[in-house]
């Protein structure tokens, strides 16, 4: 016969009932504490989610029809500057010159016109380097070249768009630096100018002089041709950049500041509205060069 149990002492009933509501008084104030949080501070709020930062769209509404833009990169320091400080010292020249078509509903088109391409003007009986028209005659003559040798309708382009170094500068910087990675390692130095040029290969992050430095950098051996390549390493990592929804909402004040700055016809408006079209996610950019031999020249752009 088992033996039987004895019943619980009244010290010990006491203790273990004590240990009971310790136990549920705990949980409790744990649920009631996370309840708290929950109301003071919603899961929403507790961080920016993704889908609450501004798109693309958001920026401004898109434009109606496709618009081209010439891109004028000027090898002056700042706008309005008479000189270009820089190799050789003179009257400010184009060092870049970009067509870039934007269209609401197609891909975002580059095309790089090389600025060592032979021009004849009117009047003159030799032709001239593409990139020395913009110190004969400002953006107006550019364009007016530009539209002959792409064979753009009339009024086109419809804006043009001028970067000193300054600006391209303040355009890095303000973005935050931007992420980029050369194929080399580039070193130049000119005490004339006050350049020295020294950037490693690889993948890293580069602020604005140093942006302006890859673009600078012109080695013996690709000349013009290795610099527009990395024109257009350049023009992505900076659309990358832009994209970035974080980097979004800071786009209109940026542009308000570079808006003193570059010498243009669009307003900020306009640009805004560009931008909200060039940056949308699922539109590649698409870039083509302007071959320098005419007769190699076969296909229109865009196409």
């Amino acid at each position: 016969m088992a033996p039987r149990r004895e019943a619980p002492r009244p010290q010990q009933r006491q203790s273990r009932q004590r240990i009971a509501v310790r136990l549920l008084a705990a949980g409790l104030g744990v649920a009631a504490g996370v309840l708290l949080v929950g109301a003071l501070w919603p899961e929403s709020d507790r961080a920016v989610r993704e889908e609450a930062l501004p798109s693309a769209a958001s920026l401004a509404e898109l434009p109606s029809r496709p618009i081209t833009v010439l891109l004028i990169g000027s090898d002056a320091d700042r706008r309005g500057a008479v000189r270009n400080d820089a190799a050789p010292p003179g009257p400010a020249n184009s060092d870049a010159l970009l067509l870039v078509q934007v269209d609401p509903n197609a891909p975002l088109q580059v095309l790089s016109l090389p600025i060592e391409t032979p021009v004849t003007l009117p009047g003159d009986k030799k032709p001239v380097a593409l990139g020395s028209l913009y110190r004969r005659g400002g953006p107006a003559l550019v364009a007016g070249a530009t539209a002959e040798l792409v064979g753009l309708p009339k009024g086109q382009p419809d804006r043009y768009l001028v970067l000193p170094r300054s600006a391209l500068r303040e355009l890095v910087d303000g973005l935050g630096r931007v992420e980029i990675s050369p194929d080399r390692s580039m070193k130049y130095s000119d005490k004339a100018q006050k350049l020295t040029i020294q950037l490693e290969g690889g993948l890293q992050l580069l602020g604005g002089r140093q942006m302006e430095h890859l673009l600078r950098f012109r080695d013996k051996e690709r000349g013009e041709e290795g610099r527009r390549e990395r024109q257009q390493m350049a023009v992505e990592s900076v659309l990358r950049q832009m994209g970035q929804r974080q980097q979004l909402q800071q786009l209109p004040d940026l542009l308000g500041r570079l808006q003193n700055q570059v010498d243009t016809n669009l307003t900020q408006s306009e640009a805004l509205s560009l931008l909200a079209a060039a940056l949308q996610p699922s539109q590649p950019v698409r870039f083509r060069s302007l071959p320098v031999d005419p007769a190699a020249r076969t296909q229109p752009w865009p196409n």
